[in-house]
């Protein structure tokens, strides 16, 4: 699945945090963004991700374009920082995003159980996540991002926090 936009624009009062983007990524390809803090590069990854609207531009998959709720149901975002409901459990937080996602509540728990053994946290699967460090809130962040099996991965800073075994794995 190609997703593309062209001349996407954000901005947040006075400030534009984007100026007329254009992305194409292609099915199979990995893409990176770099810049300085305050480049845009989140922002930009939110509008891709469906999860903040664009002032002006357009996204569209395999050549249509396509509302919000399509862009989220197609991708997997995971953001730089993963904010949890810190009184849940792993496996809650997984299976109530499946649940946002549709599935039914046995489908939601089973890919719950599934993404936990992947990420190498299935020790931690009924643990509230406030007990757990900050590289394992990140596996569950990709985790999380995976839920859904999404045709398009976004990744902001997806390392960050985590430990050399699970960067390489994250690779």
């Amino acid at each position: 699945m190609k997703l593309t936009a062209r001349g996407l624009t954000r901005t947040f009062g006075r400030h534009t945090a984007v100026a007329h983007a254009d992305v194409t990524l292609e099915p199979g390809s990995i893409t990176g963004l770099v810049g300085p803090n305050g480049a845009g590069k989140t922002t930009l990854l939110l509008m891709l991700a469906g999860l903040l609207a664009p002032d002006s531009g357009s996204i569209t998959l395999d050549g249509l374009e396509v509302e919000p709720a399509q862009l989220r149901a197609e991708t997997g975002w995971m953001p730089d920082v993963f904010g949890t409901w810190d009184s849940l459990t792993a496996t809650e937080i997984l299976s109530t995003f499946g649940r946002l996602h549709g599935q039914s509540v046995e489908a939601a728990r089973l890919r719950a159980t599934e993404l936990l053994a992947m990420v190498h946290l299935s020790e931690f699967a009924d643990r509230p996540a406030h007990e757990l460090s900050r590289g394992q809130k990140q596996r569950l962040g990709f985790a999380r991002a995976l839920v859904n099996r999404p045709r398009v991965l976004l990744l902001d800073e997806p390392a960050s926090g985590m430990d050399p075994r699970s960067r390489r794995e994250l690779r």
